[in-house]
């Protein structure tokens, strides 16, 4: 932000709006924000485009604001503006970040997203909002049942448009829109926009202004961070990864991973090794996620290991390093990894970790946003340069001293009950996931094939059938080259399907002889 940027009170804006933003620190205005407020404010329809951590949600949530009328000044609660989302991280910044700057003018702001409970979302929408921030599926679904009426939309905003193109939305899209007025203001935001997107959306906007701040921004980094790329092998990751935690003076950490399983697998390496760290990914149901995220807000933990799915959304002030711990898909998700640092004119670092196998793919990346990297340094550990480049202590190893261990970790922060719905919804009482051991969750433990499973529980029945164990155990009795059953001999199935391993009973055991080992008990030869 520049000191001589204009203030938001210079543009035609409530003074209610400019009091509550002056209230959380924000007085002056980005590039972006300086170039839309004017023509979002007379109600034009535009595409903004400006680098990622550059103001984008104030870009379009000012004019939004303006707009709406509260209750207090006449309105009767039916929703006047929409923000549709692809990520429900990015959902609960946008409505944070609207709900603070609404708040003098009295404005309800509502998340809408999937993983929650359905009735407090109704309730709210029952009670009267004046802005619904959601996602395309819990969107719709509220709409189609009644609960959430669209026909009073007079602001629209897409944000991170090209990414809910890209994850295949675009059907949603269409849908929502069918069901809000062909009479409004629609507005595009997203750090990159490229051209078949900007195509595709002129079909359902009227004469669109399209500003790019700072440039076109496709493919472009922010200049406050510095990058180092190094050539790892992956055996020798944890160790480089927790000597880039060490370095002097660092704040807030976010490592992102490809895959799900990879970042909860680094997350656990990392608490092991004395660090504070959480995982958000996709495996994890939303009052995990929620809790994480709350944890690395408020400071509880300082290293939050990702996949893709934060990258948008996830907007904390003091993230002072990014780590790709696996090399990113493409220039475009690289963009918005390191954006997670070097926001809002400060200054950060970005390590990315290129594994052997992915220099092909660095490579394109590298040519695609002329970074210069080349050809990165095969780069252990133990490597000089690691603690030259990133200010590491030379004293640091892989494990945090725990003279340095003073956040309260994970397990400070409480899981909220959200009533999650869906098949990933995990038993109550269950800790942050319901994890078993590696981090796997109860569907990475399902057989594949009919191969055989422990299950997470057994009860026993008094009598009668009880199939709802059945499935998991027959086939692992199968597998496990137990004996049929002997005609007449209901019960016995049962009881073989309790054993793990081993040949089946002998007849007097199977009738009711020495009882066979607990659930949790290695099985007997």
């Amino acid at each position: 932000m520049a000191p001589d940027s204009p203030l938001f009170s210079d543009f035609d804006v409530h003074p209610d709006i400019v009091a509550a933003l002056a209230e959380v620190g924000i007085h002056r205005t980005f590039a972006i924000q300086e170039l839309t407020l004017p023509l979002a404010l007379a109600g034009n329809d535009l595409i903004g485009q400006a680098r990622t951590g550059t103001g984008k949600t104030l870009g379009f949530g000012v004019p939004m604001l303006q707009r709406v009328v509260p209750a207090g000044e006449g309105g009767d609660g039916v929703p006047q503006a929409l923000v549709v989302v692809p990520t429900r991280e990015l959902c609960v910044q946008v409505s944070r970040d609207l709900g603070a700057a609404g708040a003098r003018r009295g404005i309800r702001v509502q998340a809408i997203y999937g993983g929650r409970a359905f009735e407090p979302q109704i309730e709210s929408l029952r009670n009267g909002v004046e802005i619904v921030v959601g996602t395309p599926g819990r969107l719709l679904d509220l709409a189609q049942r009644g609960d959430l009426i669209l026909g009073k939309v007079k602001v629209l905003v897409l944000d991170e448009a090209d990414e809910m193109l890209d994850l295949g939305f675009l059907p949603d899209i269409e849908r929502i829109l069918a069901m809000v007025p062909v009479k409004r203001q629609t507005m595009l935001f997203s750090a990159t926009m490229p051209g078949p997107i900007v195509t595709l959306s002129r079909s359902f906007m009227t004469q669109p202004t399209h500003i790019r701040a700072h440039g076109n921004d496709e493919g472009s980094t922010v200049p406050q961070t510095t990058q180092f790329i190094y050539r790892a092998h992956n055996l020798d990751k944890p160790e480089l990864l927790s000597r880039v935690l060490q370095s002097r003076d660092r704040g807030l950490v976010m490592v992102f991973c490809r895959t799900k399983r990879t970042a909860q697998k680094v997350s656990d390496e990392l608490v092991d090794r004395g660090f504070a760290a959480a995982a958000v990914h996709g495996d994890l149901g939303q009052g995990a996620r929620e809790q994480a995220l709350r944890a690395f807000r408020s400071g509880k933990v300082d290293v939050l290991v990702a996949t893709d799915v934060a990258a948008r959304g996830i907007d904390v002030t003091g993230v002072s390093h990014v780590v790709n711990y696996q090399c990113p898909e493409d220039e475009k998700t690289y963009v918005h990894r390191i954006g997670r640092t070097g926001r809002a004119g400060s200054t950060g670092v970005a390590v990315t970790l290129v594994d052997w196998d992915d220099i092909p793919r660095w490579q394109l990346i590298n040519k695609a946003l002329d970074l210069g990297f080349d050809d990165p340094p095969e780069t252990y550990s133990t490597s000089p340069w690691v603690y030259t480049d990133l200010d590491v202590p030379e004293t640091a190893k892989g494990r945090l001293p725990r003279s340095q261990r003073t956040r309260e970790g994970l397990e400070a922060e409480t899981v909220e009950d959200l009533g999650e719905t869906g098949k990933r919804n995990r038993p109550a009482g269950r800790g942050d996931d319901s994890r078993g051991p590696g981090g796997r969750t109860a569907e990475d433990d399902k057989p594949a094939g009919g191969g055989k499973s422990r299950p997470r529980r057994r009860t026993r029945s008094s009598g009668g059938s009880d199939e709802a164990a059945v499935g998991t155990d027959s086939s692992a009795a199968s597998a496990s080259g137990g004996e049929a059953p002997a005609e007449g001999g209901s019960g016995k199935p049962r009881r073989r399907r309790r054993r793990r391993g081993g040949a089946g009973r002998s007849g007097s055991d199977a009738g009711g002889g020495t009882p066979g080992p607990d659930a949790g008990a290695a099985p007997t030869e």
